[in-house]
């Protein structure tokens, strides 16, 4: 069951997040955010949880692309999975709430971009309809080493047409 994230929701978010970047497959950051800080990066709308008997399993929001009006239906997403839950389908299940929130709220484009090492997440961003477009070559570095990014674009067929 997914709902939407609140702000009490943050302890358990943030542990998850922290799992993703203990990984160094899932972002560049180095350490999890404050909340406010989190909250200021993020849309207000279309932030979610998965929850199973009052455990959060997971998490996805939306990020602003730009700041430009022109890109105001495009989102970055964000999804993250608690590692004891990896592989059983949360990730799939948050994906599609987020992708019918954000069509709900006027998005036409998401996107991510993914770390080639990321073979979970690219699999996860192609099952729910999302199409490789292009690598970002040595986009940042994590750790010292230049890591590429593999940008996953999802085309909404219902907004923006």
């Amino acid at each position: 069951m997914t709902r939407p994230m609140i702000s009490e929701d943050w302890e358990a978010v943030a542990s998850i997040y922290a799992e993703g970047i203990a990984t160094g497959l899932a972002t560049f950051e180095k350490q999890v955010p404050t909340f406010e800080v989190w909250d200021k990066a993020h849309l207000k709308w279309c932030r979610i949880v998965a929850v199973d008997k009052n455990i959060i399993l997971g998490w996805a929001a939306l990020s602003p692309v730009s700041g430009r009006c022109v890109y105001g239906g495009v989102a970055e997403v964000s999804v993250y999975v608690g590692q004891a839950y990896n592989r059983k389908g949360v990730g799939k299940v948050l994906m599609k709430e987020l992708i019918s929130q954000s069509e709900k709220n006027g998005f036409w484009t998401l996107q991510s971009g993914v770390f080639p090492e990321n073979v979970g997440s690219i699999a996860l961003h192609k099952k729910v309809g999302f199409r490789y477009i292009g690598t970002r070559e040595r986009v940042g570095q994590l750790d010292g080493i230049w890591k590429d990014n593999l940008l996953f674009e999802r085309r909404s067929k219902i907004v923006g047409i």
